[in-house]
């Protein structure tokens, strides 16, 4: 089965809802094909079907429930994940779903999960790579990855869209193309400076984007940890190695490199839909059999390996 880890679903009555609740970032997903406007999803099949998908796996990030007021985040969430469990109801074995909780507010986030995970079957979870302002390595967020471990969760860690807090990207349009990328990176460094991965074993991050640039740092992440001791529980490439990454970038020579670095049985397919449909879709699946890599990799990173990640599918 050939599973595509990163698409987005966004539901415009859950834009609007984020919208009333304060959000000013909703008008990126707000684009043909993303939501369930008439003819969305059978589109959206359409396309899958021609690239050879069979499922995708959905999560809302970057339009997560992130919101200062506990009661109104507890409301998008929830409102979210049952909007995502209908659609997994409607078309079997073409969608599985990633909750959304509603952090910073961990207690409320927990129950949210725990709620998508064990009453709604989710897939997993899915992560924005900072939570108004705070990083995913919080103390606050103790109780929400131990829920996640104690389930073995799949978490999908995606960035957030706030630059990482730099006008330089912010200022000039390049809050997507350059901006998400590196904070796939650096969230995910934050993560591991934390130790989250390390006291939390069980959770199975996913990182998109072909990890943002953390496999061509990959030495030099070492050899600073190595020299200046930075607070790292472990070897950051041994860490790095324990997470998997998505194929999102069709751009085969930095997906040969990825491979390199982290292993071939670490890496998993992924799209970015809806920003890329039509032939920019068939082409995020099609350029991983063209990359030249051995049949046996191909393989595994366009079918096998997912199950070692979504093993609830």
């Amino acid at each position: 089965m050939r599973v595509d880890v990163h698409a987005h679903y966004f539901p415009a009555d859950y834009l609007d809802l984020l919208t009333a609740h304060g959000s000013r970032h909703t008008d990126i997903a707000r684009i043909p094909c993303a939501g369930d406007a008439e003819g969305d999803i059978d589109a959206r099949l359409r396309m899958m079907d021609t690239a050879g998908v069979d499922l995708q796996i959905l999560s809302a990030a970057p339009q997560m429930p992130y919101l200062e007021d506990a009661g109104n985040a507890v409301e998008a969430a929830r409102f979210v994940n049952d909007r995502y469990a209908e659609l997994v109801a409607a078309h079997p074995g073409r969608f599985a779903a990633l909750a959304a909780a509603p952090l910073p507010h961990t207690d409320e986030a927990v129950k949210e999960t725990v709620r998508a995970l064990d009453d709604l079957g989710f897939a997993g979870a899915a992560v924005s790579t900072t939570v108004l302002g705070r990083t995913l390595g919080d103390p606050s967020f103790e109780a929400y990855w131990a829920a996640l471990d104690d389930r073995s969760a799949p978490v999908f860690v995606h960035a957030a869209g706030r630059d990482l807090d730099s006008p330089q990207i912010a200022d000039h349009g390049l809050t997507w193309i350059v901006g998400a990328p590196f904070e796939d990176a650096v969230g995910v460094l934050h993560l591991l400076r934390a130790g989250v991965p390390t006291r939390y074993p069980r959770i199975k991050f996913v990182v998109p984007h072909l990890g943002g640039g953390l496999s061509f740092l990959l030495q030099r992440i070492d050899d600073n940890y190595l020299h200046y001791h930075e607070a790292f529980p472990a070897l950051p490439s041994t860490l790095l190695r324990r997470m998997w990454f998505d194929t999102v970038g069709a751009h085969a020579p930095a997906l040969r490199e990825a491979i390199d670095s982290f292993g071939a049985d670490r890496i998993v397919l992924g799209s970015d839909y809806p920003y890329f449909q039509g032939d920019l879709y068939t082409r995020a699946v099609r350029y991983v059999s063209e990359a030249d890599l051995p049949a046996e990799q191909v393989r595994a990173v366009l079918e096998d390996n997912v199950r070692a990640v979504f093993d609830r599918l």
